[in-house]
């Protein structure tokens, strides 16, 4: 097979950019693994997304749906059931029900999603007992299977899976006994501490983590301790928890294991404002870059990745001098980590800070000159800043910082 652009994964950031390649007059080819397009939306049955892509509340169902029509009302080849298993220069081998094939392309845009952190990974001490799971997996048991994890649950880690899933256990008649947070502060939006666990008066227990699962066969309890500023646990603290399952919100791990050996790994892939890696037509999406709060803002990067992996397939993408980002110690990551430097437009830079402020200004300096300032009431750890930048005003490279 043959086409000018191959989009791997079917979530809002994939289909977004097949959508945004198409328009510019590339073929496309989308592929997913699952049997339906919309990536983990499918299981999100709660409302709250839409609000700034399509400027009203929908499920996420109801997000995916939209988008998928109008992928089929296009003219993107959708392969389903099928599996990515080698990405090249200009090539892409997938498994399909068929079996292997090879598709050459001009240029790819990865859109492949996160994984979640399992107990493993995080050196969760104990048996392997039945009961033990992420809460991606048990939202799938409950909305796709209509089965439960157990009666009474434990919680470890509050991202904003994890807080969602104790507000859809409780509703569900399970009993949440407790959130532990390792941190001082949650991982998750503030809206969702509001409504999933403060509104349901579950507690959430910051500086507090899981020492130990315990159990025969299943989860009988947990073993819990505060920790101390080295985040140890201080065991004269330690106590019991009677509970049946416990649900692991641990964080998320870009599925980033298609990128070619050429490409330079690090926490995060160096992308520019056109989410091109550093190699050429190799472009990147949603999730699989950095983790994104909102669908919506996973679907407008696959429409700026779209765009330009369709621009470079048909050979109309122009070449400019790039400038790099740097950011200070206030802040975690930014992204994009390079900018091409264009005459006239903007561009956003996505950030998230090291710690919680108030009342302090996103500053992004070019120099000793301050070319984008931004106020913000509130900075937090758990939510996603976003600060549009010109580009007639970029002279050298920047540096993004957080002042007054």
């Amino acid at each position: 097979m043959k086409t000018d652009v191959v989009v791997i994964g079917g979530g809002p950031a994939g289909m977004s950019a097949s959508l945004e390649a198409s328009k510019q007059g590339a073929s496309v080819v989308l592929i997913d693994v699952e049997s339906r397009l919309g990536g983990i939306l499918n299981q999100c049955i709660h409302n709250g997304f839409g609000l700034k892509h399509f400027k009203e509340e929908l499920t996420g169902p109801e997000f995916a749906e939209r988008l998928a029509q109008k992928v089929y009302q296009s003219n993107i080849t959708v392969m389903l059931n099928s599996y990515v298993n080698y990405v090249g220069k200009n090539k892409v081998f997938v498994i399909t029900p068929n079996g292997q094939e090879e598709i050459e392309c001009k240029s790819i845009v990865l859109s492949c999603g996160a994984r979640e952190r399992t107990a493993g990974e995080i050196y969760l001490k104990g048996k392997r007992l039945a009961g033990v799971y992420t809460a991606g997996t048990v939202q799938k048991m409950i909305n796709f299977y209509g089965k439960l994890p157990g009666k009474n649950a434990v919680i470890l880690g509050s991202g904003d899976i994890g807080l969602i899933m104790a507000r859809r256990l409780t509703l569900e008649g399970v009993k949440v006994k407790s959130i532990f947070e390792i941190m001082g502060h949650s991982s998750g939006l503030r809206r969702n501490i509001r409504q999933c666990v403060e509104d349901f008066e579950i507690p959430l227990l910051y500086n507090h983590t899981i020492t130990r699962v315990v159990g025969d066969e299943r989860v009988e309890g947990v073993y819990f301790a505060e920790v101390d500023e080295n985040k140890n646990p201080k065991l004269e603290t330690e106590k019991f928890l009677k509970c049946d399952c416990v649900l692991l919100s641990v964080g998320l791990v870009p599925e980033n294991s298609l990128l070619p050996d050429e490409t330079k790994r690090e926490k995060f892939v160096v992308v520019d404002d056109e989410r091109q890696t550093s190699v050429d037509g190799i472009f990147m999406s949603g999730n699989v870059l950095h983790i994104h709060d909102l669908a919506d803002n996973a679907t407008e990067e696959g429409e700026i990745a779209g765009k330009f992996a369709g621009l470079y397939a048909i050979e109309k993408l122009k070449r400019y001098d790039k400038v790099k980002v740097y950011f200070s110690n206030k802040v975690s990551y930014c992204m994009p980590q390079l900018v091409n430097k264009k005459e006239d437009g903007k561009f956003t830079i996505y950030l998230r800070a090291n710690d919680n402020f108030l009342k302090k200004y996103i500053k992004v300096k070019c120099g000793d000159v301050d070319i984008c300032k931004k106020f913000c009431i509130g900075i937090t750890t758990g939510e996603m800043q976003e600060v549009e930048v010109e580009y007639s005003k970029i002279q050298g490279d920047l540096f993004v910082d957080i002042g007054d």
